[in-house]
Formats: C-alpha cells, sequence, structure tokens
C-alpha cells in the first residue's frame, strides 16, 4: 500500500483566513443569484489611479519585462524615500528600501523559539507568518481602554527572557485604532533597551486621520530608525490585486534581506513595479488623498448607521477603514451573527475569531472599503436582521 503524502506540521496547524472563508461564501450565495452586500474584505472599491493603469498599459506595452533587482527598481525605491520625506518628514536612504515585506522581514529576524508579542486582536497573517518561522506568538491582551493596542505597561508585563520581538500594527486590522505617537516610541524604547527588534506594520498608516493642522499621522521611523517597517501598495494606493509591498530597514538588515529576496522571489513583479512609480506623482496623490477624505464619510456613515440600529462600537477607529463592532448584545456569539447575518441577510462580514482570543466571540469587523450605496444597503439589511433577533 502507497503511504499517502505527509503534510508539514506548518501546513496542518495553519488556521484558516475566516474573511476570505466568508468571501468564499459570500460568493457562492452570488452564484445563485443573490445580491450580496460584501463587507467582509478589505478591498477599496477604487482601484489603482488612473495615472497607474495608465503606466501598467505603457510599461507592458513598451519593454521587455525582465527581472529586476531582488530589492526593487532603483528608482521606485528612491520614490518611496521621497515619499516618506515629503509626506512623514522623515529622511530615508533609498538603499534601506526594498520591495518585499513582511515575509521577508520575518525570515530575516525569526529563529525558532524565539517570543515574538503580539496585541490580541490583530491581523492573523502577521502571527501566522511569524510562526511559519517558527516563533511562539504571544498574544497580549489588549481592551478598550488602549484601543485594542499594546501599550508600555502590556508590553513589559508580557516580556519574558525568551522575547525577541514586537510586532505591531498602527492603524490596525481589525480596529481602524493607532497606537499614539508617545506610546509607541516608548514601546519602542523598551523594546531597543532589551535587544530586541521591533517590526511595525505601517499599511494603513496613509489612511490615518491627519491633526488640527492638517499634518499626516507620524511613521514610527520619526523616532526610531531601527525599527522595521512594513507598508504596501495595496491600501492606500488602492491596488490590493497587485501584490506589492515594501519595507524600510536598518542598513545592517539590508545584505541579509536581499540574499532572501534573491533566493524566495528573485524580485518583485516587474510590471507592478514600473507602474507603481507613477503612484507618486502630484495627480495620483491628491486622487488618493481625496479617497482618504471619502473614506473619512463613510466612516461616519457605518458609525451612524451601526448606532442606530444598537451594535455598540467600543473604539471608533481613526484610520484605515475598518469597524469593530460588538455583538454580545444580539445573544448570538460572533461566528453565529456572521453566519446569520450572511444566509439570512445577504451581508457579508468578518468574526473576530480570525484576530484573536480576547473578542473572538463578542467582536465583528466591517470593511467599509465598499462603496457608500453598498454601505447603506448593508446598514439597512443588517437592522432588519438585528430587529428579528429581538
Amino acid at each position: 500500500m502507497i503511504p499517502p503524502m505527509r503534510i508539514s506540521q506548518r501546513a496542518q496547524s495553519v488556521a484558516p483566513f475566516y474573511a476570505m472563508e466568508f468571501g468564499k461564501h459570500a460568493a457562492a450565495l452570488e452564484a445563485e443569484g443573490h445580491r450580496v452586500v460584501k463587507l467582509s474584505l478589505g478591498e477599496p472599491d477604487f482601484g489603482a489611479p488612473p495615472a497607474v493603469l495608465d503606466a501598467l498599459r505603457e510599461a507592458v506595452g513598451s519593454r521587455p519585462m525582465t527581472y529586476t533587482g531582488a530589492l526593487g527598481l532603483p528608482e521606485l525605491r528612491l520614490a518611496i524615500a521621497r515619499f516618506y520625506g515629503e509626506q512623514h518628514g522623515v529622511d530615508v536612504d533609498p538603499g534601506r528600501v526594498a520591495s518585499a515585506a513582511l515575509v521577508l522581514g520575518a525570515a530575516a529576524l525569526v529563529d525558532p523559539g524565539d517570543e515574538v508579542l503580539i496585541a490580541d486582536p490583530s491581523y492573523p497573517c502577521n502571527r501566522q507568518i511569524a510562526e511559519s518561522f517558527g516563533a511562539r506568538v504571544t498574544l497580549v491582551p489588549t481592551s478598550a481602554e488602549s484601543r485594542y493596542q499594546l501599550d508600555t505597561a502590556s508590553v513589559r508585563s508580557h516580556w519574558t527572557d525568551r522575547t525577541r520581538g514586537i510586532m505591531v500594527a498602527s492603524p490596525s486590522n481589525p480596529t481602524g485604532t493607532s497606537v499614539p505617537a508617545d506610546e509607541l516610541a516608548a514601546i519602542c524604547e523598551l523594546a531597543r533597551e532589551r535587544g530586541a527588534w521591533r517590526i511595525v506594520d505601517e499599511i494603513y498608516l496613509d489612511l490615518g486621520d491627519h491633526d488640527a493642522q492638517g499634518r499626516p499621522p507620524r511613521s514610527v521611523l520619526s523616532y526610531d530608525q531601527e525599527a522595521v517597517v512594513i507598508n504596501s501598495f495595496s491600501k492606500y494606493f488602492g491596488m490590493t490585486g497587485w501584490r506589492l509591498g515594501w519595507c524600510v530597514v536598518p542598513e545592517a538588515l539590508v545584505p541579509a534581506l536581499e540574499r532572501l529576496a534573491q533566493n524566495y522571489m528573485i524580485c518583485a513583479s516587474t510590471p507592478a513595479q514600473h507602474a507603481a512609480l507613477a503612484c507618486f506623482t502630484p495627480g495620483s496623490l491628491a486622487v488618493c488623498e481625496e479617497r482618504r477624505a471619502e473614506f473619512g464619510r463613510r466612516r461616519a456613515l457605518v458609525l451612524d448607521g451601526l448606532e442606530q440600529i444598537g451594535l455598540p462600537v467600543p473604539v471608533p477607529p481613526d484610520g484605515a477603514f475598518y469597524v469593530y463592532f460588538d455583538v454580545s448584545g444580539t445573544g448570538l456569539s460572533s461566528w453565529e451573527f456572521c453566519g446569520r447575518a450572511l444566509r439570512e441577510a445577504h451581508v457579508a462580514l468578518t468574526p473576530g475569531r480570525d484576530f484573536g482570543v480576547g473578542t473572538a466571540e463578542t467582536h465583528v469587523r466591517l470593511s467599509y472599503a465598499a462603496s457608500a450605496d453598498e454601505l447603506r444597503e448593508g446598514i439597512a439589511r443588517l437592522g432588519k436582521f438585528v430587529a428579528t433577533l429581538g
């Protein structure tokens, strides 16, 4: 008898990403002829700025799509570095910018058995990637009082002799909340003093609220140049399916990252890199800023709508495009709520079990990356559904 194929423990132990699972169920309902309001995925409805699409067409039609360097097109790395200077007032050497992201960062920093501190709740893929390289992830409980984010006290209280690094996302998926700059600086300093690395996910940073003077949120690089910063063209630039991201790393980490990139990926998508250069033109940035303002209007619509139908949001978001609301008052778990909302109201949401332990059964993530009309329709359907629960 031929023995069955052996599947790695890594593959067997990895949990599903439930947002994608609910997306599959929504697609199946659509195939049956139902109109589903999809508020489960963080996918902006705008798509890439027009100039980026034009640049892609020009790139594909005018040059061979050969490999780039493993760390990315030099001109794109320079454009990203300039963006940090112009948008966030941070001087970044383009040599520290790489067309890579979390997988390479984790590969460069994590050894088997290393303990890594991550907030609960948090984006599931971040901890799954760390665990894939052998990390022992400690989910640090958070609360509405800490905006569902790590703070210095919680990091200090969960630190052990095995702790080698922390991962922070600000603004966060699923909550849309940010760590106050002073608090994040203190967290990073605590980790630095103990010889630990800091990975800071800033994928939603440029979708964060501006302050009273109209200034954008500060990058962690403004006070911790040794942090590893992860970012992406997916959210602010609306390029989710392009699968192009970047990181800014300390100079000492660049050679290791380059070797890993050469072996893991050779290079990021060449046409996507050429097209992404058009993200940093004044016209594209103006488009993205208008879209950021539109997300603010959508957020207000959703927060008001959820309040009207009795679904409380313990901490209003200040960035990204997510609302994390509490369903415990409905008598349903988050999983039951999302399942029934999809089956009975044809609204797709994401249950809290995707994001951790503490809010797994009580909270649900709603993405307001959909159009305002879709959001109104979704809230109306949820209102009728909630009313049936008594």
